[in-house]
């Protein structure tokens, strides 16, 4: 417990921290899992909920940089939700960058290990578009795949559009999106960035679960993987991400 009460206290006291494999080198991913849910289930001891996941290492590029084969799963708690009219307060973070994402509302449980995008889908009642927000504990942003994965993949904040769809005349793989800071254009991308299509990176993250006997749940909010690279942002700035088709989304910062 020592290593998740480690990263909780630097996440509340908003300091940076060495990254637990400098300690434990030889941590696992399956460890690593095991210390995101005892992490996760602190704070649920503290009074928040799950109400979702988030996938990160959804690019083949990026995973490549990694040196990794697969992508990795974080939970999204209930008070990670930000209002798109409410600043997001920059003095409780540390040091945040904005990722765009497609949200998927999952309107059935669903749970096995041999899930499809189509079963994704098939189950999906609504897609929106979304902005995660980014914090990772670790000095300076580094840390090694298993440091990432106990730390709740970075998990801070979630900023999910007003603009909700159905999938079905949808066209996610090659959906575009651009996302801006202050009125002037960051990155661009498509669907097709994370994994080939947002519902096959929801269904690997079904099947990963499976594995441990777990599942998505009837109201599960997934955010599918970053369209492209996360931007840094600081007090005072804007962070618009609009999608063809599925409409924006947008936070402040004070």
């Amino acid at each position: 417990m020592e290593i998740v009460d480690y990263l909780l206290s630097a996440e509340k006291e908003r300091r940076e921290v060495v990254k637990v494999t400098d300690k434990y080198p030889n941590l696992t991913f399956e460890e690593a899992y095991v210390l995101q849910e005892k992490l996760i289930q602190k704070k649920e001891q503290e009074g928040a909920r799950r109400i979702g996941l988030k996938l990160g290492l959804t690019s083949k590029a990026k995973q490549q940089m990694m040196g990794v084969h697969e992508a990795i799963y974080g939970y999204l708690m209930d008070n990670m939700l930000a209002l798109e009219w409410e600043p997001i307060d920059f003095n409780q973070l540390i040091h945040p960058k904005a990722e765009p994402e497609i949200a998927f509302f999952i309107g059935e449980d669903l749970q096995g290990t041999n899930i499809t995008a189509a079963d994704v889908l098939q189950v999906t009642q609504y897609v929106a578009p979304a902005i995660e927000v980014i914090d990772s504990r670790y000095l300076d942003f580094k840390f090694t795949l298993a440091d990432v994965i106990a730390d709740n993949c970075s998990s801070a904040r979630f900023v999910v559009g007003s603009k909700w769809m159905s999938p079905a005349g949808l066209d996610l793989g090659n959906l575009g999106m651009i996302m801006s800071k202050n009125g002037e254009l960051s990155t661009v991308g498509a669907g097709a960035a994370v994994l080939g299509h947002p519902a096959t990176s929801v269904a690997w993250a079904v099947n990963k679960l499976g594995e441990i006997g777990k599942g998505l749940k009837k109201g599960d909010i997934v955010l599918s993987g970053a369209i492209s690279e996360a931007i840094s942002f600081q007090p005072g700035d804007s962070i618009l991400v609009q999608f063809a088709e599925l409409g924006s989304v947008s936070f402040t910062c004070k």
